[in-house]
């Protein structure tokens, strides 16, 4: 029921967001299955690293994780959707710039055409200015990526080193995201929304400590674009019963269900909504509210 629905998946990295069986067809063999041994990020970039990249050694590897990602879309019922492309994929694994266009613009085509799909550029947090300038660049004459994201180690470095960047971003017209409060503070996702001048917080989940920064963000309709699976994977939240969502709602923050990665931690949106509502966390007309809130433009 909730699988047939139309909704929105707005925080969705796509070459860790593919349908799994899609994926291990092509890889020959099964992903192990991944587990957080404490909280923090360092445990999935090692599985990436260990588990899924040597994936891409093989031929029409990317491509078949675009396709993946677009399989897990259409069949979890997404039709609107903002998925990222991290700026330094193509350097790291030599596929040119105009490869990784005509890849996604194919196979939302062939796949899902019916999705209101909105590409979308990531930027890793670990990475110099000058790196992710550079490779900014070279998708700049396809005028294709309608934003930007913020992300990896939210403790890497200042987000004030990011402001050229993002200002940079808002001039070309593209909606800024980026990924704070998911491991950091409720000050840590105020600070990134007026330092880089946020459209959107992926995660954002931090925010649920302070009164005063929720009703910040009320006020402002800053949306928190809120990954639940993630959060209780990567141990930040003991579970659905207590994730900090409802707080959030509670409060007046504009909040949306998102997937994250749904290739690692195996939920779509749709479960994201089930497994909400048995917990108790909230009632069908509430999570009605929230499938409303990604569907708005």
């Amino acid at each position: 029921m909730v699988r047939s629905l139309p909704k929105s998946d707005l925080h969705n990295h796509c070459l860790l967001g593919g349908k799994r069986s899609v994926i291990e067809k092509h890889l020959g063999r099964k992903l192990s299955s991944f587990k957080a041994t404490k909280p923090g990020i360092g445990d999935l970039n090692r599985w990436i690293g260990d588990e899924y990249r040597s994936f891409f050694d093989l031929p029409d590897a990317f491509e078949k994780a675009v396709e993946a990602a677009f399989i897990q879309a259409r069949f979890d019922g997404v039709t609107r959707l903002e998925m990222s492309i991290d700026v330094l994929f193509g350097n790291m694994f030599h596929v040119k710039a105009d490869r990784i266009v005509s890849a996604l613009k194919h196979y939302h085509q062939a796949i899902a055409p019916g999705i209101d799909f909105l590409p979308e550029l990531g930027f890793p947090r670990n990475k110099s200015l000058r790196m992710l300038l550079a490779g900014f660049e070279s998708f700049l004459d396809f005028n294709y990526f309608r934003s930007i994201d913020l992300y990896d180690d939210e403790f890497a470095q200042p987000v004030a080193n990011f402001r050229e960047l993002y200002r940079f971003a808002r001039s070309l017209g593209m909606k800024c995201k980026a990924h704070a409060g998911e491991f950091g503070s409720a000050a840590s996702v105020r600070e990134a929304v007026e330092t880089l001048e946020l459209d959107a917080v992926q995660h954002g989940i931090g925010a649920a400590d302070s009164a005063e920064v929720m009703k910040w963000l009320a006020n402002r309709q800053i949306p928190l674009n809120i990954c639940p699976t993630s959060n209780i994977k990567l141990k930040r939240v003991g579970s659905y019963k207590t994730h900090p969502i409802r707080i959030l709602f509670d409060h007046g923050v504009r909040v949306t269900l998102n997937t994250d990665d749904a290739l690692v931690f195996g939920d779509g949106v749709s479960e994201q909504y089930v497994k909400l509502f048995k917990a108790g966390v909230f009632t069908i007309g509430e999570l009605e509210t929230i499938r409303g809130n990604g569907m708005d433009r």
